[in-house]
């Protein structure tokens, strides 16, 4: 262990410098945040044996709030600083035909911008925009999609229970309001933010954002599925994509597929984003099950349609290079301002 014992007294050593030399915002993100040199020590304690893990531990620790007790110390000494300056110094004596200072400016968004960039393109392609409650009825958010009662989503485990409804766990909940409210034929996107009872990591996270896209009329079938993803997918990723599908079961679909993307970073010969595969999963499609026809009082010998579900967020990811969803979500603006 000496080696990561030698790294934590570099990194003590290196802030008794930096705090005679650098703000206190300044030392908050170089030491204390989520890619400060405290965290990377921190990470460290999982990699040493077992008997060695509290120990070092303890020591981070320790030099953590060292170098937190010793930032807000020297936050209370600017600021102390900062209000005896100005009751000492009159108004006049400051040259007021200086140019003031700029205050930072903020920028939208990587999520939103993604999420703007995903509309602006349905927009084009001629849909309308759809909302709904978030705190949803188990008919909309379920019985209505063909869950039957005995399905897993159902599970308390999987779904966030508030009173006798449920913090709508897709935006597919919002296929059957559409479709009562503005009647078929209907083409439209339905936009919003999504629950589900879900462990944080890199992939998952207990809030996040969907769209799904749903086209009903006449004879409307697999094609014109096929085509729709291929045009906004080649429009959001500013180049021509290829796609397949997989058979796969939705509630609310029939037939239902997983929909592949050609990867757009090594157009199929194999990376490390794709795993090697040239194929990225990006999102379930398929065409609108006859029953969630009949619960939105639409004939369904007549009619016909599709419906896909996007994860905003999974796009964002993909498009701008993003590993790790908690980004998305945690306020790191050192990250944010990287983009």
């Amino acid at each position: 262990m000496m080696k990561e014992v030698e790294e934590v007294e570099q990194v003590a050593r290196d802030f008794e410098s930096d705090l005679q030399e650098l703000p206190p915002d300044q030392l908050k993100i170089k030491y204390l945040s989520r890619k400060g040199l405290v965290s990377k020590l921190l990470e460290k304690i999982p990699t040493l044996p077992p008997e060695q893990r509290r120990d070092f531990g303890k020591y981070v620790n320790d030099l953590k709030r060292h170098i937190e007790e010793q930032i807000k110390q020297k936050e209370e000494q600017l600021l102390s600083i900062g209000s005896k300056h100005l009751a000492q110094e009159p108004l006049f004596l400051n040259d007021l035909t200086l140019e003031g200072k700029r205050p930072p400016l903020g920028n939208v968004h990587v999520l939103f911008k993604a999420r703007d960039e995903l509309l602006s393109i349905f927009k084009f392609m001629g849909f309308s925009f759809f909302d709904g409650p978030e705190l949803e009825t188990d008919f909309y958010n379920f019985e209505a999609l063909n869950f039957p009662p005995y399905h897993p989503a159902r599970d308390m485990q999987d779904t966030l229970v508030v009173g006798d409804r449920v913090l709508r766990t897709h935006s597919s909940a919002m296929q059957v309001r559409a479709m009562e409210a503005w009647g078929v034929p209907i083409k439209v996107i339905l936009p919003g933010r999504v629950y589900r009872r879900e462990e944080v990591s890199a992939r998952k996270y207990p809030v996040f954002y969907q769209f799904d896209c749903l086209a009903v009329g006449e004879n409307i079938g697999v094609g014109h599925l096929k085509w729709t993803l291929e045009t906004f997918l080649s429009a959001y990723f500013e180049k021509n994509v290829t796609v397949r599908f997989r058979p796969s079961y939705f509630p609310f679909v029939e037939p239902g597929n997983e929909v592949d993307v050609k990867c757009v970073f090594c157009d199929g010969q194999g990376c490390s984003v794709c795993g090697g595969t040239g194929w990225l999963e990006i999102l379930g499609a398929g065409l609108v099950h006859p029953r969630v026809l009949e619960y939105a009082g639409v004939d369904p010998n007549r009619y016909s349609g599709f419906a896909f579900g996007v994860g905003v967020d999974r796009m964002a990811m993909l498009k701008y290079g993003i590993n790790d969803i908690r980004l998305l979500y945690e306020g790191d603006v050192s990250f944010l301002r990287s983009l």
